[in-house]
């Protein structure tokens, strides 16, 4: 069914690498020193531009490659979801510098190991995909969905703990955005999760 490995599977494995790096960064700041958080949103940045440059690749060898190893906008789809990852990340990132966070709570935390867990199986789903291992590409697809139900949880417990526990309005709004946004970023992951989904059914 497939060809051999090509430059767009390549890309893909590229992008999934990046994204496991970029977690696995986000995850060890937020656990750890904080202090300089504009060279921490400056580093989750330079990540996020890897990943354009890597989604540009995608598109520029879709527009001159006729014959694709899977349906070309099952390809674009999959690449701009990768890349709603890396920004989704970069977005939570930014916050940090913007409102001047440098001591990430208990949710904070869990949201990183969460979205390294995330961007672990994404990896195995894509090798996976390029390797030609369609059926085995469920697994951590169901994963992804765990991992976002995980996020949903987090955001729910972070909230309420919140408005019980935290008096200056200020800093409420500040945390209540940033969970916000984490939890969107587990959304992203699962939509990865449900385009691989899609591809399995049409390949299968």
């Amino acid at each position: 069914m497939f060809r051999k490995k090509d430059i767009f599977f390549k890309t893909l494995e590229e992008m999934a690498d990046v994204i496991v790096e970029t977690s696995d960064r986000f995850a060890a700041s937020v656990n750890g020193d904080l202090s300089d958080v504009s060279a921490f949103a400056k580093e989750m940045k330079e990540f996020e531009h890897r990943g354009d440059r890597l989604t540009h690749t995608i598109i520029l060898e879709l527009n001159k490659t006729f014959i694709t190893p899977i349906e070309r906008e099952d390809i674009m789809e999959l690449i701009k979801k990768l890349d709603d990852v890396l920004d989704g990340v970069e977005a939570c990132s930014s916050r940090f510098d913007m409102y001047e966070i440098t001591k990430p709570d208990i949710y904070i935390r869990k949201f990183g190991d969460c979205l390294r867990r995330s961007a672990q199986e994404i990896k195995k789903a894509i090798y996976l995909l390029t390797q030609k291992k369609l059926l085995a590409m469920q697994e951590p697809c169901v994963k992804i969905n765990e991992l976002e139900n995980e996020g949903d949880e987090l955001m729910r417990q972070g909230v309420k703990n919140l408005f019980q526990n935290v008096k200056d309005p200020i800093e409420l709004i500040k945390y209540k955005e940033l969970y916000e946004r984490l939890e969107q970023t587990t959304d992203s992951c699962e939509d990865v999760a449900n385009t691989l989904q899609s591809i399995i059914m049409r390949n299968s």
